[in-house]
């Protein structure tokens, strides 16, 4: 494992430090916008804002690099972002707020698409599985460690803001002043709606619902926190914690997907985030009940997305999984729009506390749909499925293609011996 950082620390460096700043934005958004006094239906706009330019990143980013070159877009794209990070406090108004989101999520799901392209040119088949999983961990530790920078400084002025856009300024250097080679970056047409559907009701209809809740989580969490009075250490901690869930249970999913059915593991994850939302809506605002809540909701989130791909791919032939994991995440990321917009009506009409039972309402429809899905038929035995590789709903299609394609070749191996 030492060999293989060794080869790829300055990539996972920028990495860390680009998620250090876009994890405090996320957070700020909700915390500055309870103090500019902007409704749940408000910020929920803006949070969806940022999904639909990630969305549109992971399409039109790939195109941007043929043309001009990869470090050229890596470079454009990361200029853009940090200067709109300085722009969030000067231009305090949700339409404006809006619009830099959309910038935001363009840019960074472009950063993703670059990044993870020269991980995958720097990682062998041997290798490809450490090098995700250590790309994925400097992820969530990006956005962990985010939070508690957001508590040195007052969402009220600038300067959280401009850290947040020092970091991403930061983080480009250690990767660009590395000597690995600038890789082309190859994205599979996304397989259609209609395809994915027909190949995985449950992977499709699954991780469409995730994107909501994910959504919800990381973009809503905060307008939570301001309404119900909680501090900004406490907002803090309780956006960290969602993410710990997600680095503390990625790993004991992963074990159990390879080993039962993931249709009923699918089920059991998701009632386990509906009741850990139920907990949270009962515990009104004690701290103790709604970190727990927060980290079982935010544990079983992310090894959701890694079942929903790793499931859909057990339906197909190795030809037709990258196709299908750019259908996914480009469904996953329609889920991401909407989630928030759901959320944040509710939250405007119910109150704040109405964040727990829409979040609940997702794992409900997750786990109703999975339990029909059940009794439809069966379903390959575990040691004749593609085995699990923990990706990020951050992830873009490069990632979560590289991973299918990994966990198919590790599969194909352990059939032949």
């Amino acid at each position: 494992m030492v060999v293989v950082l060794a080869g790829i620390w300055a990539l996972l460096l920028g990495i860390v430090l680009i998620m250090l700043g876009n994890g405090m934005h996320f957070t700020l958004i909700g915390l500055r916008g309870g103090i500019e006094g902007f409704s749940s239906v408000a910020l929920a706009v803006i949070t969806s804002g940022y999904f639909l330019g990630f969305l549109s990143g992971a399409r039109l980013t790939p195109v941007m690099i043929r043309r001009v070159g990869h470090v050229r877009v890596f470079a454009a794209l990361g200029s853009f972002m940090s200067a709109a990070l300085i722009a969030f406090p000067l231009l305090t108004e949700p339409w404006a707020w809006t619009l830099l989101r959309v910038l935001v999520g363009f840019c960074m799901s472009g950063v993703y698409v670059a990044a993870e392209s020269w991980l995958n040119a720097a990682s062998t088949n041997e290798t490809r599985g450490k090098v995700l999983s250590a790309y994925m961990i400097a992820q969530t530790l990006g956005i962990i460690g985010a939070q508690g920078l957001l508590t040195l400084g007052d969402a009220a002025g600038p300067a959280l803001f401009i850290g947040a856009s020092i970091l991403v300024s930061i983080s480009f250097a250690p990767i660009l002043l590395s000597v690995m080679p600038a890789p082309v970056a190859e994205v599979a047409r996304p397989m259609s709606l209609r395809a994915l559907l027909s190949a995985s009701p449950l992977g499709t209809v699954g991780i469409f619902l995730l994107g909501g809740a994910y959504a919800t989580q990381s973009g809503m969490s905060a307008v939570f926190g301001t309404q119900i009075g909680m501090s900004a250490s406490q907002i803090a901690l309780f956006v960290a914690t969602l993410f710990a869930g997600a680095l503390v249970l990625q790993y004991p999913i992963g074990w159990l997907s390879d080993r039962i059915d993931r249709r009923k593991l699918i089920l059991g994850a998701a009632l386990a985030g509906a009741a850990a939302c139920l907990r949270g809506w009962m515990a009104g605002d004690g701290m103790a009940p709604l970190l727990t809540a927060a980290f079982l909701a935010g544990g079983v989130t992310t090894p959701l997305y890694a079942l929903f791909l790793a499931y859909t791919n057990d339906a197909l032939s190795v030809e037709d999984m990258p196709a299908a994991s750019g259908g996914l995440v480009f469904t996953f990321g329609l889920g991401a729009i909407v989630g928030p917009m759901v959320t944040g009506w509710a939250m405007e009409g119910l109150g704040p506390t109405a964040f727990w039972p829409v979040l609940a309402a997702f794992f409900a429809a997750i786990a109703g749909y999975a339990l029909y899905r059940l009794m439809q038929g069966t379903r390959p035995r575990p040691e004749q499925t593609d085995s699990y590789l923990g990706v990020l709903p951050t992830a873009s299609p490069v990632a979560v293609e590289a991973a299918g394609a990994w966990a198919a070749e590790r599969a194909a191996t352990d059939r032949e011996n």
